[in-house]
């Protein structure tokens, strides 16, 4: 059975970003301590994309900056729907 991950506020955490999260332990122990709206940013900073090819580089890019702790995303307006 899979231990349960936080969602955002608003977005549920998509299977492809959650399976990306549960394969990097030191990514998950910081999706578990940071808020529900820093979450909500990352799925939507992620997910806003308009082409699959950008949401893959997202999930890359997201999981590296999480990897080095940051934990919302950077120099992005916010998700618009909060």
């Amino acid at each position: 059975m899979t231990p349960a991950i936080a969602s955002g506020t608003i977005h549920p955490l998509p299977k492809d970003v959650r399976a990306a999260i549960e394969a990097d332990a030191k990514v998950l122990a910081l999706w578990q301590d940071i808020t529900p709206l820093a979450r909500n940013e990352w799925i939507c900073w992620i997910t806003s994309g308009k082409k699959a090819e950008t949401r893959v580089i997202r999930i890359k890019k997201g999981l590296s900056k999480m990897r080095g702790g940051m934990r919302r995303p950077c120099c992005w307006v916010g998700c618009p729907h909060r």
